[in-house]
């Protein structure tokens, strides 16, 4: 029932897919760990590109600003990345998990130090096999070293998106930094660790939902690497290169494939899976055995293929895949669409909003000069990166004489900011019990945002 791991030490290759699989690496982790560094003038106290501003509830994303009230483009964004997903599952199975997925990449660059102060698989093969000595200690402590740095580094970054990067720097060495700032930072620290150091394939063997969903959507028309049984078998099954059996002919007439059984795509395999085994849900479409492959069949002067991008259908029946399906089509629709929306409600944010709750008690209130009056709660949200200056009217309320309350002669509403006030309206006695609907509207002084109105109700006392 339970299996011991088994160490996996991948091999490293040169290739297409390596390459590619380095690069969106690379572009990764630049953005992730030097985003939080990026200086950025929102107009007001906060000078970082992108910072989650959660005690003022503010995400600040470059030139955008989050309010609460558009949290909805969250959950927008959440389903295009679904439907994303979903698309590019259909197409080319798990090559999210294979290029892109944080598990992928932390364990990637684990493996990068961990070959840098050991050596390739082989030194590390005799590493784990020699009785612990001065030499073993020494490089498994450096490598350990090494990975609990980039752990470190990884959980302050993931922190510094949070609060103001240079600030949290100085106080997390001065000791002065909040208590939740440390939390965040140790934990992150240790779960980066362990997962992406010692845990690492079993993370997509066991422990992650979307290897599930993902290998479920899969259809004979998905792309994802295989073995092509049929040239590397032949009749009588793979075998090694041997006197009679070293050109394609030779082999062929043998009744044996082009598979030289050599072993090079499962030793660069980051799960440790046979390819050559048909899908296996250890398989995350990473395509090295494809470039382990590739670089075998180079030097014997063969055709490349023997594992390559294929569907199943292509190996079955020799046609070529077929990419735009019902399904594919729909899932591009929705991305197109759902992504035009998003990016139409961005563009056409509000630059403020504000409403109106009437004062229910006492509802209205009989004055000494005959007069009645309403009282109500306004709040005015800026989204702008300058102080909203505002005049507010009454509108459909002819009779009615607008009263701010407190000492402030105009509306200003701070950058990025807010206010609440208290309005009363007066006008002359009319029928009681009687209702009579009107609009607030706020006009900026600057011109820059058009008039903006909210609909409220004035009540008579019964």
């Amino acid at each position: 029932m339970y299996q011991k791991r088994e160490p996996i030490h991948p091999r490293s290759i040169k290739g297409v897919f390596r390459t590619f699989k380095s690069s969106m690496l690379l572009m990764a982790f630049a953005v992730f760990y030097f985003l939080p560094w990026v200086r950025w003038d929102h107009g007001g106290s906060v000078t970082q590109a992108v910072l989650y501003d959660l005690p003022n509830r503010r995400f600040y994303i470059f030139d955008l600003i989050v309010h609460p009230q558009d949290i909805y483009w969250l959950a927008g964004a959440l389903i295009i990345f679904a439907w994303l997903l979903f698309f590019a599952t259909s197409v080319v199975g798990r090559a999210f998990c294979g290029y892109f997925c944080f598990q992928t990449l932390w364990t990637d660059a684990f493996m990068f130090i961990e070959r840098w102060i050991q050596g390739d698989r082989p030194a590390q093969i005799k590493l784990d096999k020699m009785p612990w000595n001065a030499q073993k200690l020494t490089r498994k402590g450096l490598t350990w070293l090494a990975w609990l740095a980039f752990a470190w580094w990884t959980g302050f970054t993931f922190t510094a998106y949070w609060v103001d990067a240079p600030t949290l720097f100085v106080e997390f060495f001065q000791g002065t930094a909040p208590h939740p700032a440390y939390f965040t930072i140790g934990l992150l620290t240790a779960i980066t660790f362990v997962v992406a150091g010692f845990v690492r394939e079993q993370v997509c063997f066991y422990m992650c939902p979307y290897a599930r969903f993902q290998a479920v959507m899969f259809d004979k028309e998905t792309l994802i690497p295989t073995y092509d049984y049929n040239r590397g078998e032949g009749e009588k099954g793979r075998t090694h290169l041997a006197r009679g059996l070293k050109t394609q002919d030779e082999r062929k007439a043998a009744g044996h494939g082009d598979c030289i059984d050599c072993g090079l795509c499962v030793q660069v395999c980051p799960t440790g899976i046979d390819i050559r085994n048909g899908l296996q849900i250890g398989c995350i479409n990473c395509g090295l055995c494809i470039d382990a492959c590739d670089e075998i069949m180079d030097k014997q002067g063969w055709q490349h293929g023997l594992v390559r991008y294929a569907s199943e259908n292509e190996i079955e029946t020799g046609k070529k895949p077929q990419i735009f399906k019902p399904k594919t089509i729909g899932y591009g629709f929705a991305i197109l669409v759902a992504t035009g929306l998003l990016a139409w409600s961005i563009f056409n944010q509000a630059k403020m909003d504000f409403s109106v709750a009437q004062v229910r008690s006492p509802l209205a209130v009989l004055m000494s000069d005959g007069r009645v009056q309403n009282s109500y709660e306004v709040k005015i949200n800026n989204k702008l990166t300058r102080p909203l200056k505002l005049d507010m009217s009454l509108r459909d309320l002819p009779k009615g004489e607008l009263e701010i309350a407190g000492t402030q002669k105009e509306i200003v509403v701070p950058i990025d900011g807010y206010i609440n006030m208290l309005v009363r309206v007066k006008q002359p006695m009319t029928t009681r019990g009687a209702q009579q609907r009107f609009d607030f509207v706020l006009t900026d002084k600057d011109g820059e945002i058009p008039p903006t109105s909210m609909s409220s109700t004035f009540n008579m006392p019964r």
